[in-house]
Formats: structure tokens, C-alpha cells, sequence
């Protein structure tokens, strides 16, 4: 008798799901690791911390005139620390900036008022040599090869000189005249120096402008090919120009906002006071850097935002608002900007110790 087997195909048996493995390098961090890798947040914090101290330490403060005044002269500082800021970010930064300020105030000035033109004559000449003047610093940087410090350090010793030389000879004196009865003066006043009032409270038209100038540099920033240029170049510029970045073009054309940044401000000052004093503006470079820098942009470059230094501008402008309506002595000044500073440092680094860490 035979017997037919009939074989059983093996079936495997999945083995029961456990839990996920991960090697370490595909964790996700935490999402407060990845808030902190912000370079804005601990500014941010830092303003938040200021504005409660002055809130109690002076009452005057909480009046909206007086927020009013703090976020005025934030703005004077925060609208050119946004130009250097995206410059540190590409990995530069310049020292004229200040000085650049009082000579775009001045060309404005005397070519209106020495030849009796239409101060709009005078506005767009200011920016053309605003511009000019950082052309010439990123063409000299970039053909040289030499660092923005020295490079930069030259253009505010020149420019510094060239100020006050030029306008004692010209006006004989060390201050423009007064250009306030020229013709184009109130359209271009309602453009640069203007004020208007929100609930009360007269507020200047450079806050709107200053916000106005930081969503913009956001934009650019984060959502367009430039902004990637800026990191790129700012992080590692041999490497970007291996891959296709057009270095040059973006070193020269960053320095060219910090021209603009300059002729802005400067014909903020122009249309505030009618004239401005030719020895003005050195040490102000110092502020605009020292702003980029609390507000989490490295001076090696490749690494910032431009939302930190509104906040940095902010705090700034809260300290030395905050230390008048507090009746104290207005010398702390920088005092608190140094503490402020080497504070803002430690805190950077902390916080991108920490959020880089696994």
C-alpha cells in the first residue's frame, strides 16, 4: 500500500512590531530645541526681561507718549542695523556706517542749499553717493581679498575727515544751514521726518518705516534666492562660489544696503533738524553692529536673522529711554550697553550650545 504526502508550504511568521530603533542620527530634537536654535529668541527674552525691569523701575514708562519716545529712537537705531545685520550675516561688517550717515546728511544739504536747488536734487544725489560709497567698500573687499575691518576703518577715517573738511569749507562753518524754507522741503519732511498720531499719541513716521524695512529683510531672508545667497556666502564663500553663487555680486550689493541704510537715516536727520553737524556720527557704527549682535547674528557670518536685531534695536532704545524716566544718571548708558552686550553673547552661545546638542 503507498501512501501520498502532500507537503505544506512554510508560512513565516512576522516577527511582533516592537518599538522604533533609531541610530541617533535621525532623532527629532525636542520642539523647545528647535525654538532655541532661533537666533532671535534669546533677544527676544532678553527684551521681554528689560521692558518689565524699566516697567517697574520707571512709572513714566508705561505712559504711551513716553513708549512712543523708546520706540522712536529704537527705530533711528533699528533701521541700519538691519542692513548690517544682513551684511554680518554674509560675513562682513562695516565700520563707516555711522560716519557714512552724517556724510549722506550732509551731501543732501549743502548741494541744495549752495546752489539753490529743489532739496529732491539733493535727497537723490545723497543716495547715489550712499551707494557709491558701499560699492567701493565690497569692490575693494572683494578685489583685495583684504578683511572688511581694515577695509572699512579706511572708508570711516576718510569719511570722518572729508565731513568736516568739506563743510567748514563750504559753509565756513562746522554745521549746514538751515534748508527748512527750501522749496521740496515739507514733501520730502513728510516722507523722512513726519509724525502722526494713533490714539492720541504722536508716534514718527520711522517706526512704520523701521517695521516696515523688517518684514521686508525677513522676506528676503528666508523666502528668496538672494537670502540663501547671504548664509551662503556668509558660512563658507569658497564652497558657495563652487556652487554656483555669485559671491562678488553679493558682498558689494550687501555693503550697497548698508549705503542705503545710511542715506535713509541720514535724511531722517536732515528733515528732523534742518541741519546737521559735520562731526557727528562716529561711535554710531559701534550701536548698529552691537544691535546685529544682541539680536543673534555671529561676526563670523552665516548665521542671524533680521526679526533679532528689531529687538536688539528695541532694547537699546528701552535702555536709554529707561534710564532718563528713571531720573538716573544718563553716563550708565553704556554702561548698561556693554553689560548688554557681553550678557547677549553668552546667552547666543549658550543657546546654540544647547540646541545643537543631542
Amino acid at each position: 500500500m503507498s501512501m501520498t504526502q502532500q507537503a505544506t508550504p512554510a508560512v513565516d511568521t512576522p516577527p511582533a512590531p516592537g518599538p522604533k530603533q533609531s541610530d541617533g542620527r535621525t532623532r527629532q530634537r525636542p520642539p523647545a530645541l528647535r525654538l532655541l536654535a532661533r537666533p532671535e529668541v534669546g533677544v527676544f527674552l532678553g527684551a521681554v526681561a528689560v521692558l518689565v525691569f524699566f516697567l517697574f523701575a520707571a512709572p513714566p514708562v508705561r505712559d504711551g507718549s513716553s513708549m512712543a519716545n523708546i520706540l522712536y529712537q529704537s527705530s533711528t537705531i533699528g533701521i541700519m542695523a538691519l542692513p548690517v545685520a544682513l551684511l554680518m550675516i554674509g560675513g562682513e561688517f562695516d565700520l563707516s556706517a555711522g560716519v557714512a550717515v552724517i556724510t549722506s546728511a550732509l551731501t543732501a544739504s549743502m548741494l541744495s542749499y549752495q546752489l539753490t536747488m529743489n532739496v529732491w536734487v539733493g535727497v537723490i544725489v545723497a543716495l547715489l553717493v550712499s551707494l557709491a560709497i558701499g560699492a567701493f567698500n565690497g569692490w575693494l573687499l572683494v578685489k583685495t581679498g583684504l578683511p572688511s575691518f581694515l577695509v572699512t576703518l579706511g572708508t570711516f577715517l576718510i569719511l570722518q575727515g572729508v565731513n568736516l573738511a568739506v563743510t567748514k569749507l563750504v559753509t565756513g562753518n562746522v554745521a549746514t544751514d538751515d534748508i527748512s524754507d527750501m522749496d521740496g522741503f515739507s514733501q520730502a519732511q513728510k516722507l523722512f521726518a513726519s509724525t502722526f498720531t494713533v490714539g492720541g499719541v504722536n508716534v514718527k513716521i520711522t517706526v512704520v518705516w523701521w517695521l516696515v524695512f523688517a518684514a521686508l529683510a525677513t522676506w528676503v531672508l528666508l523666502r528668496t534666492k538672494y537670502g540663501n545667497w547671504i548664509f551662503a556666502v556668509g558660512g563658507n564663500k569658497h564652497s558657495a562660489r563652487a556652487v554656483g553663487v555669485p559671491v562678488t555680486f553679493t558682498k558689494i550689493s550687501l555693503f550697497m544696503l548698508v549705503g542705503f541704510g545710511a542715506w535713509f537715516v541720514g535724511m531722517h536727520q536732515l528733515f528732523s533738524f534742518n541741519t546737521v553737524q559735520s562731526g557727528e556720527g562716529v561711535g554710531q557704527e559701534l550701536i548698529y553692529i552691537a544691535a546685529a549682535v544682541i539680536g543673534g547674528c555671529l561676526l563670523t557670518g552665516g548665521y542671524g536673522s533680521a526679526i533679532g536685531p528689531v529687538f536688539g534695536a528695541f532694547m537699546f532704545g528701552m535702555v536709554q529711554q529707561g534710564i532718563v524716566y528713571a531720573g538716573w544718571n544718563p553716563d550708565w548708558f553704556k554702561a548698561f550697553l556693554g553689560v548688554m552686550l557681553l550678557g547677549a553673547v553668552l546667552i547666543n552661545l549658550w543657546v546654540q550650545r544647547t540646541a545643537t546638542r543631542r
